[in-house]
């Protein structure tokens, strides 16, 4: 103490320790030596440390103080126990190195005691500074150093003899009169944070009881041999399964480090990991640090405790970086690693003992970087399926990672199912962690795995409704999972396997054994009964349809038997699925089943029949013998079922398999309206190509391609005997579908966007068929409208039998009604211009009149100009050729007209008529001037009242002789009236006023202008 450089040093040594090191460690510190004592006595540490007001007292039991202790507390880095157990590494014991924790009772005291029942010795701040300040007279250095130290001195290099013994019950108490309120609460804020981690760190300590004011704690561990430690805390209990492991340290690993601790050449470390009664792991709720084995400030974010003789820096609170750290983290990660190879509980909390990617600092990204690869190499997975074991006391096999295979999504009943399928694979429950999967290389595998996994087994068909099952559990409503099971093996009731639930019928409760063999030449894919149970939902989910009779006779094996039938396969062949009958008798008895409605037909047309004559005929070519369409058709174009299949079946079952009672329906959409390219089944329907033609006649220029949207043709018409076209009709009539087909207009879209509304095919091929009593129904007119009397035949009722109060049927057979409405269908005022230009068709000139007044208001592009036209010749009706016709435009033209055709229609039309015709005005074709001289006069004062609008004056001829010599009674050339006669006049200015109207009353009033008076009041009732 005398010497100025040894107390600078051991000053320095204290304080570094002090502030540094040890500044938070006196609890922690205490416990040890408590620890120490009791393994050095070698009976159950106990520890009690108690708060009251200003004292923390530290009572164990064990070995007492004796002189070498004494030592070891008044002399830093010099431990008491160098030596003990060097050379045996199973003695060693993570606790109690070097002499340095006595030291940290300086943080919080400056007069600590040791009490023990062989002596007591203290320590004083105050005495040891006396002492320093004695010698300090001595020596000139010491005094100095002193000063400059302003009297802080060491406090531990100078042990005072004590009094007092332990309480009752303890070998040894260390009290500590705290110095201030600061040290008081950093005590009472260590001693609430003793936990766990401070009996698993020091197991030579089986009770820790902290007593705060009174408020007693009381922590105890009990430790198993199956290495669970069960520490009550109070009333809580928690497990720690604990797993240890020593060893000596190489020299050449101890080169580089204090010669205490090479006096000392083992290591030990534990693991310790929480865990609940089932073993299944919890995080620690301790602090997540390294211990060394006093807690350190290296963060560990691993799922468990490490104590380890790990080496520290001098701080005490950081590893010293070097090959003996690298090694003890070595041996640190296989002991983890046998911790979770021999962890009891092999379930998927296993998983929870897998290091994430993620770490809290560089030694802990160290540790498990070596965890995970140890991991990733060690069978630690169980495996779902367990091979037979002879016995059954042996560990079940564990799975190296990289072996393992977990199924995402998984359940426990898909496990079941496939654990004998797939390899390695992992119980249920595993797949919920994919990132510790991951970190070990576990290989996932998805649905889409397990369906080529199971392609080609060859299983019984309840293990396969076990697996649907488990699939539908864990596919939910997930439509990727759906895709993913779209090619899902599927076991079928005639022994077969097929890929995909799709196009799979699944039978009903009706379909038993024997029915579904009568079904077995279909070729249905009908699965296995046995197949299905609670696993029909997955089934019925990816496209398996019910068993029921309509959806399998609409199934494509259906007619795929139909066809395979037309093979020239002997009758009463093996093989029941190539013989025709087979396959008729399973069809009708799926029909049967269907009960059809009336009506109803399953287009089964081309399902051979037995004729009445022994042969095999296809159903659509035969008929029942008192169905209604055997008496219209002809008989040679039509063979009969045989009489006991009729009997055996029923006229209902095989008119809804195919055998028809009426006329087949062609129904198609969108079809490509081309002549020259119109497919073999559109060829069926009679009369279609020149409907064809028709429709693109009546088609603007440059407006293919032509769509009709939807098309409904009749098809079989041609087969109807001339005399039973009434009862043919009747049946068309009476038939919705049919009478659709015929009445329902067809509608057309081209290129340009336009539309177009026609009569449908069906029922423009019947309005040209003699089928009204051999005539034509386009020919024919019915109803009261005179206009078309002539141009048209009147329909007999009686020639319409059954259809003579349709009126609407026979409308859309092509019947006429009535002028516009022949008008307004397409095509229709060409038809009504071609009938006009027949000269064998009977006009009145009233009734040519009309039509052509009609004719003016129809839109110009739905008129074709006429080669010929019915027209008026010197007073008689003729019919002409279309480029000498000409409109009359003006009434003083008409004598000018001698010799040449005209339309004998109202002036107000002949402009309109003119361009729709592509006629001549007579305007345009006349040139009459008038050359002659004549006396202007003035119009009568009478007649200018009448017509406000007539020129004032006029120009009286005698003779009024035309420019190209004709003789005329009137003309009107440039606005002037010219005359020779009063009539002549009468019209001039009538025409000339725009009261062509009034000319008759004109004349008169100029014939006898006495009566003007009489006549004008008659106008007055016009």
């Amino acid at each position: 103490m005398a010497s100025p450089v040894r107390f600078r040093e051991d000053a320095n040594l204290e304080e570094d320790l002090v502030l540094g090191g040890y500044r938070d460690r006196v609890v922690v510190e205490l416990a040890q030596n408590a620890a120490d004592a009791a393994l050095r006595a070698g009976v159950p540490g106990r520890l009690r440390l108690t708060l009251d007001g200003g004292t923390l007292t530290a009572a164990n039991v064990g070995a007492p103080l004796d002189a070498d202790g004494v030592t070891g507390l008044s002399t830093l880095r010099a431990s008491a126990k160098v030596g003990d157990g060097a050379a045996s590494p199973d003695a060693a014991s993570p606790v109690g190195r070097f002499g340095v924790g006595f030291a940290a009772v300086l943080a919080v005291c400056d007069e600590p005691s040791m009490l023990s029942r062989d002596g007591s010795v203290r320590f004083s701040a105050g005495d040891a500074r006396r002492e320093v300040e004695r010698a300090a007279e001595r020596s000139d250095g010491l005094r100095a150093e002193v000063l400059r130290r302003e009297g802080r001195v060491p406090v531990l290099r100078l042990p005072f003899p004590a009094e007092g013994q332990p309480e009752q019950g303890f070998d040894t108490a260390v009290v500590l009169p705290l110095r201030d309120e600061a040290a008081r609460k950093l005590v009472r804020n260590l001693l609430a944070g003793v936990d766990d981690a401070l009996l698993l760190a020091l197991p030579a300590l089986a009770e820790i009881v902290v007593d705060i004011d009174g408020d007693v704690r009381r922590l105890s561990a009990v430790r198993d041999a199956d290495g669970v430690c069960a520490i009550t805390d109070g009333a809580e209990e928690s497990r720690w399964r604990i797993v240890a492991a020593s060893g000596a340290i190489a020299p050449e690993l101890l080169a580089d480090r204090p010669v205490e601790e090479r006096a000392r050449p083992v290591w030990a470390l534990t693991w310790a990991v929480p865990c609940d009664a089932a073993d299944e792991p919890r995080r620690p709720a301790t602090v997540p640090v390294f211990h060394g084995p006093t807690p350190t400030d290296e963060p560990l974010g691993l799922p468990a405790l490490l104590i380890a003789t790990l080496p520290l820096d001098p701080t005490r609170r950081r590893l010293a970086p070097g090959a003996l750290t690298d090694f003890l983290l070595d041996r640190a990660a296989d002991a983890y690693a046998d911790l979770v190879r021999d962890w009891p509980a092999k379930t998927p909390g296993l998983l929870r003992l897998v290091p994430g990617p993620i770490a809290d600092g560089p030694v802990d990204a160290e540790v498990r970087r070596r965890i995970v690869a140890l991991l990733a190499q060690t069978a630690i997975l169980p495996a779902a399926a367990v091979p037979d074991k002879e016995d059954e006391a042996e560990p079940e096999p564990l799975l190296v990672p990289r072996e393992a295979v977990v199924l995402t999504p998984n359940s426990g009943a898909l496990v079941a199912a496939l654990e004998d399928v797939i390899p390695g694979l992992l119980p249920a429950g595993f797949e919920k962690d994919q990132a510790a999967l991951s970190t070990l290389g576990v290989r996932g595998i998805g649905l889409g795995d397990v369906v080529e996994a199971v392609a080609g087994l060859d299983r019984p068909p309840a293990w396969w409704s076990a697996l649907y099952t488990a699939l539908d559990a864990v596919s939910g409503d997930d439509p990727l999972a759906f895709d993913a099971l779209a090619a899902l093996p599927v076991p079928l009731a005639d022994g077969r396997t097929v890929r995909g639930p799709r196009g799979t019928l699944r039978p009903a409760g009706s379909l038993d054994d024997a029915t579904l063999a009568a079904l077995t030449p279909l070729g249905l894919r009908v699965i296995h009964p046995h197949a299905l149970g609670e696993g029909s939902r997955l089934l019925e989910r990816l496209g398996a349809q019910p068993a029921e009779p309509r959806v399998m006779l609409a199934d494509p094996s259906v007619l795929q038997a139909l066809d395979a039938a037309y093979d020239p396969v002997p009758l009463g062949d093996d093989d029941a699925s190539s013989d025709p009958l087979a396959v008729a008798e399973a069809v009708l008895a799926l029909v049967r089943a269907a009960d059809p409605r009336p009506g109803e037909r399953f287009g089964l047309g081309r399902l051979l029949l037995p004729e009445a004559d022994g042969g095999l005929t296809p159903a659509g070519e035969l008929l029942v013998p008192d169905s209604a369409l055997a008496g219209i058709v002809d008989p040679e174009l039509y063979g009969f079922v045989d009489a006991a299949w009729v009997e055996r079946w029923g006229s209902g079952v095989l008119h809804a398999a195919g055998v028809p009672d009426g006329f087949p329906l062609l129904r198609d959409t969108d079809v490509l309206l081309d002549p020259d390219t119109l497919d073999d089944e559109l060829a069926e329907l009679e009369g279609f190509e020149d409907w064809a033609e028709h429709v693109e006649a009546l088609c603007p220029p440059d407006s293919a391609p032509v769509v009709l949207a939807e098309l409904a043709g009749v098809i079989g018409l041609e087969t109807v005997r001339p005399e039973a076209w009434a009862r043919a009709l009747e049946l068309l009539a009476q038939t919705p579908a049919l009478r659709q087909a015929v009445m329902r207009p067809a509608r057309l879209s081209l290129a340009d966007g336009g539309k177009l509304t026609l009569p449908p095919a069906t029922a423009w091929w019947l309005s040209r068929t003699p089928v009204l009593a051999g005539k034509c129904p386009a020919d024919l007119v019915a109803g009261d409208d005179t206009a078309l009397a002539g141009l048209y035949d009147p329909l007999d009722p009686a020639d319409a039998g059954a259809l003579a109060n349709d009126a609407e049927f026979l409308t859309a057979l092509g019947v006429k009604t009535t002028a516009l409405e022949l008008l307004a269908t397409p095509g229709g005022p060409d038809e009504l211009l071609d009938r006009l230009a027949d000269p064998d068709r009977p006009v009145t000139r009233s009734q040519l009149t009309d039509l052509y007044c009609t004719l003016a208001e129809v839109p110009a592009d739905q008129v074709s100009p006429p080669d010929h036209l019915r027209a008026t010749l010197d007073g008689e009706l003729v019919v002409a050729d279309a480029d000498d016709v000409v409109v009359v435009d003006a009434p003083d033209l008409l004598p000018l007209l001698a010799g040449r055709p005209y339309l004998p229609i109202p002036l107000r039309f002949a402009t309109a008529l003119a361009d729709l015709f592509d006629l001549d005005l007579a305007s345009e074709v006349i040139d009459a001037g008038v050359d002659e001289p004549g006396e202007v006069r003035d119009v009568p004062e009478a007649v200018r009242a009448l017509l406000p609008d007539a020129p004032v004056t006029y120009v009286e001829h005698d003779d009024l002789i035309l420019a190209d010599g004709t003789e005329v009674d009137w003309r009107v050339a440039d606005g002037v009236v010219h005359t020779s006669t009063f009539d002549g006049l009468a019209r001039g200015l009538a025409w000339a006023a725009g009261r062509w109207d009034q000319r008759h009353l004109v004349a008169a009033m100029l014939a006898e202008p006495e009566r003007i008076a009489d006549l004008l009041v008659e106008v007055d009732f016009e």
